[in-house]
């Protein structure tokens, strides 16, 4: 072998340790002993399929260059914990159908994939996640991402449920009995959160087969505490002190005060950006992610539809409000938590969360009830939880 040929395989090798570490980065684990032990991979499992669903009874609006449809595409995947067949004995999995589902709504601009994190970490543990792209507000949206589209994403996700639901009772179906009709969650991520509060809470478009929903860093600063007292479940909102998309103090603080039934968890310097699934991998060296991410938001949120806009006008009646919060205009962008640190907190705040509401074991929902508001935060300095 000439030494030209191993100067290019020793580079070759070099380039392939390196991506090796840009794409499996280190993760950092819980230190305190409760977390640990909620931290641990479950048990289950995990298998899944791509579901493609028609609405025909909804339009998508016409959106940029793109000249509308009469109907609503939505399409993405249902993850859930694997079963055994007949002839295998009986395991966990089996003594534990049916599953509670999570309906997870994606960030504007953005799709199912950045779930990843959640649904691999709750899957395993017992719970069916479900999340499509919603026809104009993800990422590869006809007609460029729309943000006002989100008025339409509740309906969506009724629909979702409805075809989920159908089949669940569908004896001749593969899903069938898999779900737990009484244990339904919606989750979701930025204007996903904005979906999941409108699906829960909005007067005329909520789902009432929600009995517990999570808004992670979602737009709230124009609902007021009357938008909230159209139903009484438990509802949490998750966010970073330093989102410079979503900001904090004017979004998730002042949360506790509208709704009795929640829980605040605030994630010191946590970012927007830090909550989606990829930027523990592509972001963990920034000193702010949300710095990077700006300039492409606001780019797409210059092309608004005014018509649907207008949809969206206070309300006193509904209780919306006139306010606003604008995005990206934060002075100073202060070194941010890591966003592998952040979604560890995220997944053991929204997993016990979840466990407290959904167990079958009435001492372990109150198990985690004390552990989200007493020994989450003192097991992890860098999370509050407000009541």
């Amino acid at each position: 072998m000439n030494r030209f040929v191993k100067i290019l395989l020793g580079l070759i090798a070099m380039l392939a340790l390196l991506a090796l570490y840009v794409l499996n980065p280190r993760l950092p684990t819980p230190e305190g002993e409760q977390s640990a032990l909620l931290y641990q991979d479950g048990v289950l499992g995990v298998s899944s399929e791509p579901i493609a669903l028609v609405d025909s009874s909804r339009p998508t609006n016409a959106n940029g260059d793109f000249a509308g449809s009469p109907v609503r595409e939505l399409n993405g995947f249902i993850w859930y914990p694997e079963t055994k067949t007949e002839t295998e004995t009986e395991t966990e999995t089996e003594t534990q159908k049916p599953f509670p589902l999570i309906v997870y709504s994606h960030g504007f601009m953005s799709s199912v994939a950045e779930a990843d994190y959640l649904v691999d970490f709750l899957v395993p543990k017992g719970y069916v996640v479900v999340a499509v792209n919603y026809p104009l507000s993800h990422g590869g949206a006809p007609g460029g991402p729309n943000i006002n589209d989100v008025l339409n994403q509740p309906g969506d996700l009724s629909f979702v449920l409805d075809s989920l639901l159908a089949r669940n009772a569908d004896a001749q179906d593969s899903l069938y009995g898999l779900v737990d009709p009484s244990r339904i969650a919606a989750v979701g991520l930025s204007l996903g959160g904005l979906t999941t509060q409108l699906a829960a809470f909005h007067r005329d478009v909520r789902d009432p087969r929600l009995s517990a929903a999570v808004s992670i860093a979602g737009p709230s600063v124009f609902l007021e505490r009357r938008f909230f007292q159209t139903a009484d479940i438990p509802f949490m909102m998750i966010a970073g002190s330093a989102d410079a998309i979503v900001p904090y103090e004017a979004n998730a603080a002042p949360i506790p005060g509208k709704t009795d039934n929640s829980l605040l968890v605030t994630l010191a310097q946590g970012t927007h950006v830090g909550f989606a699934g990829m930027s523990s991998v592509f972001f963990r060296w920034f000193e702010h992610p949300d710095r990077l991410v700006c300039p492409l938001l606001l780019s797409g949120l210059d092309r608004g539809d005014e018509a649907a806009e207008a949809m969206f006008a206070p309300d006193p009646d509904i209780g919306i409000s006139a306010a606003v919060a604008p995005p990206c205009v934060m002075e100073t962008y202060a070194r941010a938590m890591r966003p592998a640190e952040q979604q560890l907190l995220t997944r053991l705040a929204l997993y016990a969360f979840l466990e407290r509401e959904f167990s079958h074991d009435l001492e372990r929902r109150q198990q985690m009830d004390r552990y989200l508001t007493v020994g989450f935060a003192s097991e992890n300095p860098l999370a509050e939880v407000t009541p």
